[in-house]
Formats: structure tokens, C-alpha cells, sequence
């Protein structure tokens, strides 16, 4: 056997386990440690019994980040532009939770159980849920389900651009065209068919756009920068990171640290919570997932364009070569 294919086979079984161990860490170690860390919670009522609502968030030490407000209005606005995950309410009638089963089903029942068992025994908690899901997905799995297969879309967009040899504008278009299919497609299921979303439909096609949009533009950037390792480097990127750190099937604050803020700053998290803004609460918390996809988005492109020129050089006439003459 030559030394080239023996080296090759070594390389192949080192390199197997190797992916193998980062993607089972990847995966397996932030479902494994999910537990409430900094979990934004609002208080909300007289002073005496919003001290001792905060004493019993503040028993589970850096469990919750816990806000005050004046009254119960001030928590629900909190709550419905996504600031806090739910507010606890005391008054006369008892202890009130308001909770957002869209901003996520776990946070909401997490929060749940955490106050009730702070009640006294006997008292009944109310729950009112601010921002419901539709009956067609009660559970919340819309946006979990929904996080990897546009990853894996916007990472094939990437790749099939790049194999299919395009680049600079006629890549860009490429990019932007098919990441839109993919949203409008997305949205006819998810909203329309399946009654999952139940937002402004526009708004969460462009948001699932988007969302394919910046893995696409990241992927064949560095595919146009780095050649065909690129492509392996923005999958990389994007699905065995980005898509287990996106929190999209719980809360990021729930992920151990800072593998739940590393998540919102990929296009995977980012994206989960841009759907969730844009289909449970009118488009409120959008603006710093829009912000981070778009920033992805535009700098994938802008490096589409730079590796096509660096790779495709314009000649000028002299430095084009004379044409062979046909005899």
C-alpha cells in the first residue's frame, strides 16, 4: 500500500469520530444542562408582596433576572414586547401570572411551576397567557421544527451557487431569488396549510427568508473566498453550531452560557426568534434578529462579490491573449 492512500485512510477514521464528538457536544451538551440563567421575569403589584416575590425568584441564585412595575398594565406590556418571558401579579385577588407560551411553551410552563410552588399552600396561581399559540400547533413546535431545515436550506442555496459556478451578481440574485421561494413555500405550508404561524403572513415570509438568506450568503462567501473548504467551514458554522445554540426549542436564557448568546448572534437563533416576533407578537422584539441576519446576509454577499472578481479577473485588451488563427 503507498504511503498517499494510507495517509487518506488514517485521515478519514481520525477525522469520523472527530465531527462525531463536536456534533454530540454540540447537541447534546446544551439540551442536557437546559436550566432557567438570567430568565428575564417581571414582579408587579404592592411593595410588600413584591419584595417577597422577588426573595423567592431570588432563592434560585442566578436563576431569574427579575424586573419591578409599577402595576399590572406595565408587566403585560412587558411581557407582550417580549422584555420579559411572563410577570407575576399580586393584588387582592391573589397572585396573577402572566405568561407568553410564543416566546416559548417550556419558559412558560418553567414559570408556571417555579410560581406555584412559591404560593401558599392551598392558593390557586391564575395564568393568563398573553401571546397564546394557534390550536393548530398548541405545543410551540413550529418554530424548533422549523430552525434546521431552513439551515439546511440556506446552506444548500450556498453550495449549489458555488458548484454551479456563479458569481457576483448573477450569484447574489441567485442567493436572494431562491432564499424568497423558500420563504413564500415555507410560509403557504406553515401558515396557510398546517395553521402553525399566525402572524402577518408577509412578515413571516420575510422573515423566513431572511433566515435562509443569511446561511446562503454566509456559505457561498466563504466559498468564494476560500474555494471549496469554505462550503465545509459555513455548514459547519451554521448547523452544528448555530442550529443547536438557537435556543428555538426552548429560550436561549435557558442554554448554558454563553453558548445561549453565541446562539442569538448565528443565523439560526437569530432567526427562531425573529419567527417567533413576527407570528406571535405582532413584530415586537424584532429588531435585533432582523439586525443580526441582515448583518450576515449583506456580508456574505458583499464577500460573493469580492472572491468572484479576486477568482475572475476582468482583462484589459492587452492582457488578453491573441486569438490562435484557424488554418
Amino acid at each position: 500500500m503507498s504511503a498517499v492512500p494510507a495517509r487518506r485512510m488514517i485521515a478519514v477514521m481520525v477525522l469520523v469520530p472527530v465531527v462525531v464528538a463536536l456534533a454530540l457536544w454540540a447537541f447534546a451538551w446544551p439540551a442536557a444542562r437546559t436550566a432557567p440563567r438570567e430568565l428575564p421575569v417581571g414582579v408587579a403589584g404592592p411593595a410588600a408582596a413584591v419584595t417577597q416575590l422577588e426573595r423567592g425568584f431570588e432563592q434560585r441564585e442566578g436563576a431569574f433576572d427579575v424586573h419591578r412595575y409599577d402595576d399590572e398594565a406595565s408587566a403585560r406590556a412587558a411581557v407582550e414586547d417580549r422584555v420579559v418571558y411572563g410577570a407575576v401579579v399580586a393584588g387582592p385577588e391573589g397572585t396573577r401570572l402572566l405568561t407568553a407560551s410564543g416566546a416559548g411553551p417550556v419558559v412558560a410552563q418553567l414559570l408556571q411551576e417555579a410560581v406555584t410552588a412559591q404560593a401558599p399552600a392551598g392558593t390557586q396561581v391564575q395564568v393568563t397567557d398573553v401571546a397564546p399559540l394557534p390550536s393548530g400547533d398548541p405545543r410551540g413546535t413550529a418554530p424548533a421544527a422549523s430552525a434546521l431545515p431552513l439551515t439546511l436550506a440556506g446552506v444548500a442555496a450556498g453550495a449549489l451557487v458555488t458548484m454551479s459556478g456563479l458569481r457576483g451578481t448573477r450569484a447574489a440574485a441567485t442567493l436572494v431569488g431562491a432564499s424568497a421561494l423558500v420563504g413564500v413555500t415555507a410560509t403557504a405550508i406553515t401558515h396557510s396549510w398546517l395553521g402553525v404561524l399566525q402572524g402577518d403572513w408577509w412578515a413571516e415570509a420575510a422573515a423566513l427568508s431572511l433566515t435562509v438568506a443569511a446561511p446562503g450568503a454566509t456559505v457561498a462567501g466563504f466559498a468564494a473566498l476560500l474555494g471549496t473548504p469554505g462550503i465545509g467551514l459555513g455548514a459547519l458554522l451554521m448547523v452544528l453550531l448555530g442550529n443547536p445554540f438557537s435556543g428555538a426549542a426552548s429560550a436561549p436564557e435557558l442554554l448554558p452560557e454563553p453558548v445561549g448568546a453565541i446562539g442569538q448572534w448565528l443565523p439560526p437563533g437569530a432567526g427562531a426568534t425573529l419567527l417567533r416576533s413576527v407570528a406571535y407578537f405582532d413584530g415586537r422584539g424584532a429588531s435585533a434578529p432582523l439586525l443580526t441576519l441582515s448583518v450576515w446576509a449583506v456580508l456574505g454577499l458583499v464577500a460573493v462579490f469580492v472572491g468572484g472578481r479576486r477568482r475572475a479577473p476582468v482583462l484589459t485588451e492587452e492582457e488578453r491573449p491573441a486569438p490562435v488563427p484557424v488554418t
